[in-house]
C-alpha cells in the first residue's frame, strides 16, 4: 500500500483533455500551425507539446505530407476521443454551476429548414418556461453538413433525418463514434395543383405523374425523390431545384411542377391557396434523428433540449400520423 503522501500508481500513458484537443484541431485544420492559431497557441509551443505527447505515447502521432500534417493512427484514436472528454468536462463544469446557483449554460442546435420553422419557434418558447436560463444557439444545416458539425465540436446536438434505404444516409460511416437516436417518423405528402386531374382522387399513382415537371431538391437531397420514382418505373424531369418548403408551395401553386414535401414542412405555414395536398402511396415516411456526441446527454443543458425537442416531436408528428 502507498503511504499517504505518496502519488497513486499510474498505468499506461497519461492524457489530458489539451492532449486530445490538440490532436483534434491538427485533424481539422491539416497543419500544426492551422492548430496553434485555432487554439490560440504558437506554432512552437504546439509543436513542441506534440513532440512531448508523442514521447509519453511512444508512438508517432503526426506525420508530414508536403506542408501539411497528416494524424497517424495512432493521432486519430486520441481525436476520435476528444469529443466524449470534453462533453465529459463541460457536464462537470455545468454540474459545479448548477450547484453555485448559475445559469443554465449553452447549446448550440443544428438543424434542417423545416424544422426551423416548425420546431425552432416552438422549442425555444418552451425552454423560456421550463429553463428561463438556458440559452439556444441556432444554425440551419442539412443533416449531412449538421453530422459533421456534431463530430467536429461546432453543435452540440443536431436534429436530423433519414429515409428508409437512403444511399446517402448520413447516420452511417459520418456519425460513427457519435450518437444517433432516432425520436420519430414523419409522413411525405404529395403536393398538386389544386386544378391537377390527381386532386381530385383520394390517393394518386406516382406513376401516372411520370411526365410531369417535378420540383426536387439539390441533388443531394433528392435521392427519396428519384426512389420513389424509380419504383414506379420512370426518373423524374427535375425542372426546378429547391430546398426552400415556402418556395416549393408557391411554385406548385402557380402550376408550375409537383412536388413532394414532409408533414412537418407542410403544418409549419398556413395552407397556401393552389395547392392540393394528397397521401403518398404505402405510407412514405422519413425518420427524424437526435445526433449527439456520445454522453452529452450528461449535461444538464444538452439533456434539457432533447427532452424538449423528444416532446415536441411527439406532439406534432404523432396526432398528424394517428390522423
Amino acid at each position: 500500500m502507498p503511504r499517504p503522501d505518496e502519488p497513486l500508481p499510474t498505468a499506461g500513458v497519461e492524457l489530458g483533455a489539451h492532449d486530445l484537443r490538440l490532436m483534434r484541431a491538427v485533424s481539422d485544420a491539416g497543419s500544426i500551425t492551422g492548430a496553434a492559431l485555432a487554439l490560440g497557441y504558437s506554432q512552437p509551443a504546439v509543436s513542441q507539446h506534440i513532440k512531448r505527447l508523442e514521447a509519453r505515447a511512444g508512438l508517432p502521432l503526426i506525420e508530414r505530407v508536403g506542408r501539411r500534417a497528416r494524424l497517424t493512427e495512432a493521432g486519430r484514436v486520441l481525436a476520435r476521443h476528444a469529443p466524449a472528454v470534453v462533453t465529459a468536462l463541460e457536464a462537470a463544469q455545468e454540474d459545479l454551476e448548477l450547484l453555485r446557483g448559475g445559469g443554465r449554460g449553452v447549446v448550440r442546435l443544428a438543424g434542417f429548414p423545416s424544422a426551423s420553422a416548425a420546431l425552432l419557434p416552438r422549442l425555444l418558447a418552451e425552454l423560456g418556461r421550463t429553463d428561463p436560463g438556458l440559452q439556444v444557439l441556432y444554425v440551419e444545416a442539412e443533416p449531412p453538413e449538421a453530422v459533421e458539425a456534431v463530430r467536429e465540436g461546432r453543435a452540440d446536438v443536431a436534429l436530423t433525418f433519414s429515409f428508409p434505404g437512403d444511399r446517402d444516409d448520413p447516420h452511417g460511416r459520418s456519425a460513427r463514434g457519435l450518437s444517433v437516436r432516432a425520436v420519430g417518423q414523419e409522413e411525405l405528402l404529395l403536393v398538386l395543383p389544386a386544378d391537377h386531374p390527381g386532386a381530385s382522387r383520394d390517393r394518386v399513382d406516382i406513376a401516372d405523374l411520370a411526365e410531369e415537371n417535378w420540383i426536387g431538391g439539390c441533388p443531394r437531397c433528392r435521392g427519396h425523390l428519384l426512389e420513389l420514382c424509380g419504383r414506379a418505373g420512370f426518373v423524374p424531369r427535375i425542372a426546378f431545384e429547391t430546398d426552400n418548403f415556402v418556395a416549393v408551395e408557391g411554385l406548385v401553386a402557380q402550376g408550375i411542377g409537383v412536388a413532394t414535401l414532409p408533414r412537418i414542412a407542410l403544418d409549419a405555414t398556413a395552407r397556401r391557396e393552389g395547392v392540393a395536398i394528397r397521401p403518398l402511396p404505402d405510407g412514405e415516411r422519413r425518420t427524424l434523428h437526435l445526433v449527439t456526441a456520445r454522453g452529452a446527454e450528461r449535461l444538464p443543458s444538452v439533456r434539457a433540449v432533447i427532452a424538449a425537442l423528444e416532446s415536441l416531436i411527439l406532439h406534432i408528428i404523432a396526432p398528424a400520423a394517428a390522423g
